[in-house]
């Protein structure tokens, strides 16, 4: 197992992602590549471009995002596993496999919270849709709600 992707999305339970990427990096000797899907903005998505303001403050948003996913990567280099981090903008299933797939990954981490049946419905799941979409193993870390 070379390379492994990690899909971080920034809802305050990156620690136990980043856990087991340490975790399977080190047994493996892997490449942990951390990456974001940051969707992109709708508006953006045609042809009006939107005022000035919203552009700043969404690429404001884009850069402290790319920031943290370096420290993360940073704090497992530190840790004895070789990371990169990648933040790509796009739709985040297809994205996901898409770069597992150009990075030739082993295995996607991915975390999943446990939801409502209503939530389930009209919202559904990354984490199954993941596995649904993508030749490449999947190891789904159950997350709490409340991390």
């Amino acid at each position: 197992m070379k390379n492994i992707l990690v899909s971080v999305d920034f809802d305050d339970n990156e620690h136990l992602l980043l856990k087991k990427a340490l975790e399977f990096g080190k047994a493996f000797k892997s490449k942990v590549w951390l990456v974001h899907i940051a969707a992109p903005e709708p508006d953006f998505i045609g042809y009006d471009v939107g005022p000035q303001y919203i552009r700043d403050t969404r690429a404001d948003e884009l850069r402290d995002e790319d920031k943290l996913l370096q420290k993360f990567a940073k704090e497992l280099n530190q840790s004895g596993v070789e990371a990169e981090s990648l933040l790509v903008q796009g739709a985040t299933i297809e994205m996901i496999v898409k770069e597992a797939k150009k990075l030739k990954t082993d295995l996607i981490i991915a975390g999943h919270t446990k939801r409502n049946f209503i939530y389930q419905t009209f919202v559904g799941s990354v984490s199954q849709d993941i596995i649904k979409e993508s030749d490449i193993p999947v190891l789904i870390v159950p997350i709490s709600s409340q991390a």
